[in-house]
């Protein structure tokens, strides 16, 4: 299983710099001490600098092209000045260190081009991995804040469907699917499929996928297909389902046939 991803490297870049702008705009305006429902140990703070320092840390990666993992501690600015809280403690600093971050992210990236060897924790050992995996990264944590301080949540529908298609994607890589056994493969076996469609996708983006569940591993395509249960909504509601942003039985989504099914897998394959 490969990560391939559908947007040219410089797409990336500048998605990620628009997510983490769409992001900071939460952030300036909203309640830093509210706790982020889909995050629950964190306030708004804290996932503002998560998403901050995981750009930093992607970051220097690529900047350094790593052949191994990189403390956070070690990343400049990735822990604050003398490890204290990054971006410190009001929303305009916090604000502008987000910023800050992001920039030094994508300079990196565009100077490194997609094919640089940078390590990954995945089988993408390149500096497009890290491209689209941050974009996807602020994508969702922007659900998260958005969530958390009631604003509306939109994200571009070729964005979003490659965000989608990531995940399965990265549900298929042997670590992942190792770690998912852990928790028992009674999920896979016969007649166990899976159809998410997004009915809103503009057309020149594909959007409809079945996640088949009944080998040995489970493994996705892009197709319209009958499945033993089917998501269907707009895309960015059903991405936010499949991350679990948002519920299954949200009225803004509908789940036809084997629930129990889709609700299995959504507990199984939560790594994101």
């Amino acid at each position: 299983m490969t990560l391939q991803g559908s947007l040219p490297h410089e797409e990336y870049c500048a998605q990620l710099l628009a997510e983490t702008d769409a992001f900071r705009a939460i952030v300036r305006t909203a309640d830093l001490s509210a706790t982020v429902p889909t995050c629950p140990d964190w306030t708004l703070a804290d996932l503002a600098r998560h998403v901050g320092g995981a750009h930093r840390w992607a970051g220097a990666l690529v900047a350094t092209r790593a052949t191994e993992s990189v403390d956070l501690a070690d990343v400049p600015e990735g822990a604050g000045p003398g490890g204290g809280k990054p971006g410190g403690e009001d929303a305009a600093a916090l604000d502008a260190w987000l910023a800050a971050g992001a920039e030094r992210t994508v300079a990196a990236l565009r100077e490194a081009g997609p094919d640089a060897e940078v390590w990954s924790w995945t089988t993408a050992r390149n500096s497009g991995f890290w491209a689209r995996r941050m974009t996807h990264e602020t994508v969702v944590h922007r659900a998260d804040a958005a969530l958390t301080a009631g604003v509306p949540f939109e994200v571009p529908a070729p964005v979003a469907a490659d965000c989608l298609e990531e995940w399965l994607q990265i549900g298929e890589l042997p670590m992942v699917v190792a770690r998912f056994a852990e928790r028992g493969t009674s999920l896979l076996g016969p007649g166990r499929t899976i159809h998410v469609h997004a009915t809103d996708a503009p057309p020149g983006v594909d959007a409809e996928w079945l996640l088949d569940l009944t080998g040995e591993a489970p493994t996705h395509r892009r197709t319209h297909e009958k499945a033993a249960v089917a998501l269907r909504g707009p895309l960015t509601d059903v991405l936010q389902v499949l991350y679990r942003r948002l519920p299954a039985d949200s009225d803004r989504v509908e789940v036809l046939g084997e629930r129990a099914l889709l609700d299995q897998w959504l507990e199984w394959a939560s790594f994101g």
